[in-house]
C-alpha cells in the first residue's frame, strides 16, 4: 500500500476562523500577524525549532507544505521562498486571506495530493513545534500495523501522545515532560487520495466523532511550544511523566535535532 505523507504548516497566515486567538475583520488581524516584532519571534522559532526535525527526519519521503500570504512581508516572505527553493519536502504556499479557513487549508494542500497513493496521512504542524526525527519513518510503519483498521471506512487518526511542553514566558523556559491524546502535533489522519479533507479539516481534540483511532504513547515524539505568541496557551489535558535516567539536555538534541540552550536562548526573548 502506498502512502504519502503530506502535512500543512500556517506561517502567519492571515485569515478568519481557524484560531483560537480571533479577530472582526482581516485588517485587524493583518496587524496583529504582520507585526514586525511578532513576526520576528515567529521566525526564530519556526527556523530553530519546527524546521531542524524535518531537515533530518530518517524517511525523507514527505511534503510539508508551508502556507502563508501573498503579502508576507519581506524579509520572511523572500526567506521562506529560499527554505522551499533549498529543501525539496518544502513546498511553499501562497494563499490569499480567506474567511473560511478550512477551504484556504485544502486549497494549499490539494495540488499535492499524489492520485497515484492508496493513501494520504495528513498531518498538521505548528510553526513553533517540532516533531522527532523519526516521525514519517514511525507513522508510515505503525499506519502498516493499523490499516484494517482503515480499511473500514478509509480514515483513521495515529496520535503520539508523548512528548514536552515548553513554556517561555518572563524571560525563561520551562519543561514539563506531557503524555496526552490527540495535541494535535504529530498526529496523522489518514485519508483515501479522493477525500476533500486535510488535517485542519477536523477539531483534533475531538476526532473521535468522525474516525477510529490509534494512540501510541511511546518513544518521545514532539514538542509543543507555549509562549506570547501562541494561538493556544494551555497544555490542555494530560499528565506527567518522568524522563528517567535521560537528562533532557541529551533527549532533545537525540529526538529532535536542537540543543536545549536553543530554547533558553528563544525564551529570553519572550517579555
Amino acid at each position: 500500500m502506498k502512502v504519502q505523507m503530506l502535512g500543512l504548516c500556517r506561517f502567519s497566515y492571515v485569515g478568519l476562523r481557524g484560531f483560537q486567538v480571533i479577530h472582526d475583520d482581516l485588517q485587524t488581524r493583518r496587524a496583529y500577524l504582520y507585526d514586525q516584532k511578532r513576526l520576528e519571534r515567529r521566525w526564530q522559532w519556526f527556523i530553530k525549532v519546527a524546521i531542524p526535525g524535518w531537515l533530518a527526519q530518517s524517511d525523507p519521503d514527505f511534503t510539508l507544505v508551508i502556507m502563508t500570504g501573498p503579502d508576507l512581508p519581506e524579509p520572511y516572505l523572500s526567506r521562506l521562498q529560499a527554505l522551499c527553493d533549498r529543501v525539496p519536502q518544502l513546498v511553499l504556499s501562497l494563499v490569499p486571506p480567506m474567511e473560511k479557513h478550512r477551504q484556504a487549508c485544502r486549497i494549499a494542500v490539494a495540488p499535492h495530493i499524489d492520485p497515484s497513493a492508496d493513501v494520504i496521512g495528513h498531518f498538521r504542524h505548528d510553526d513553533d513545534d517540532a516533531v522527532a526525527l523519526d516521525y514519517i519513518e514511525r507513522s508510515r510503519s505503525d499506519f502498516a500495523m493499523a490499516q484494517d483498521l482503515w480499511r473500514v471506512d478509509h480514515c483513521l487518526s495515529l496520535d503520539y501522545g508523548r512528548g514536552l511542553m515548553v513554556t517561555a514566558a518572563q524571560g525563561r523556559l520551562s519543561i514539563q515532560p506531557w503524555l496526552c491524546h490527540n495535541m494535535g502535533v504529530a498526529l496523522t489522519i489518514f485519508l483515501s487520495p479522493d477525500a476533500d479533507k486535510t488535517a485542519l479539516s477536523y477539531n483534533h481534540a475531538s476526532l473521535g466523532q468522525w474516525m477510529p483511532g490509534v494512540s501510541i504513547n511511546a518513544p518521545v515524539m514532539f514538542i509543543r511550544s507555549i509562549h506570547q505568541d501562541s494561538d493556544s496557551g494551555s497544555k490542555g489535558q494530560g499528565y506527567g511523566w518522568r524522563p528517567g535516567d535521560e537528562p533532557l539536555s541529551l533527549l532533545i538534541p537525540r529526538r529532535f535535532g536542537f540543543k536545549r540552550k536553543v530554547m533558553d536562548e528563544l525564551a529570553r526573548q519572550i517579555g
